[in-house]
């Protein structure tokens, strides 16, 4: 936004930071106590308001949107997976399935490490690791980014347990979201590829929002990508989905497996819709 014109260069109004600090140190009296004389952009009781819904959504669209656009991150490779798969080292005490989901962390490690390797090479700005910011899969994204020398984001929401961020996200690239939806945009709105990993709800909320997007025109066609074949084809059978004709058989183009790093790469390597 450009600035408007003054002769000496200053902003011909008061900034909305030096209002702050100078409402701070007006005298106390019953009038300055009174919650209405809170100035609006600091009275974290009116912003609650379920009547502030709208703007609540607001800012949680744009406070991480202009944090990216200021780190000049262009665009993303998406990372989804489970919170409760473990690493390979730390299987002990866990349910049996999920610790034989454990390599799959190892395999999500490998692949944010090569991916941000190719970004930090081409300049850092495109395909940035983004994770939901908190444990399973999520870290192990972040950490094989920071494994490579490179940034990730994270983008977590308050829940009762699982998502305080891990310790590999990149601080400045930390957000935290009230609003799913809101969430869910910001994986999407830069996203050069999605990758998903074996996962509970969240992780299908996830996968069958950006298919639905794809398929329904309402999102560019990206990359998906899905780890582990089996688990994939255990849960969800697709072909009885073409089959009973509530989708069409060419709807089953929008993901292909993989199993490896490796082979996620080289995926992503040979599909003209994504660059390196």
């Amino acid at each position: 936004m450009t600035k408007p014109h003054t002769p000496n260069g200053a902003h011909p109004l008061p900034q909305a930071r030096a209002d702050m600090e100078r409402a701070r140190q007006i005298p106390d009296t019953p009038q300055t106590r009174s919650p209405t004389h809170r100035l609006a952009y600091t009275d974290t009781d009116f912003l609650s308001r379920e009547d502030m819904r709208p703007v609540r959504f607001q800012l949680e669209l744009l406070k991480a949107h202009t944090a990216l656009d200021e780190a000049g991150i262009r665009s993303t490779v998406v990372m989804f997976g489970g919170a409760r798969i473990p690493a390979p080292d730390e299987t002990d005490g866990k349910h049996e399935g999920l610790a034989a989901l454990a390599p799959y962390y190892a395999e999500a490690r490998l692949f944010a490490q090569h991916v941000t390797e190719r970004s930090l090479a081409s300049g850092a700005r495109d395909n940035v690791i983004v994770t939901g910011g908190g444990p399973g899969v999520m870290e192990a994204g972040n950490r094989g980014a920071e494994d490579a020398g490179g940034k990730s984001i994270g983008l977590n929401i308050v829940l009762p347990h699982e998502q305080a961020p891990n310790l590999h996200v990149t601080p400045e690239l930390s957000f935290n979201f009230h609003y799913f939806a809101i969430r869910k945009m910001h994986f999407l709105m830069r996203a050069s590829a999605i990758t998903v990993f074996p996962g509970g709800f969240g992780t299908l909320d996830e996968l069958f929002e950006a298919l639905t997007l794809i398929q329904t025109g309402r999102m560019s066609r990206v990359p998906i990508l899905l780890f582990g074949e089996s688990f994939w084809r255990s849960i969800v059978n697709w072909e009885a989905l073409a089959a009973s004709g509530t989708i069409h058989a060419e709807d089953l183009g929008l993901f292909r497996y993989v199993d490896t790093a490796a082979q996620a790469i080289a995926a992503l390597e040979g599909d003209d819709s994504f660059s390196f």
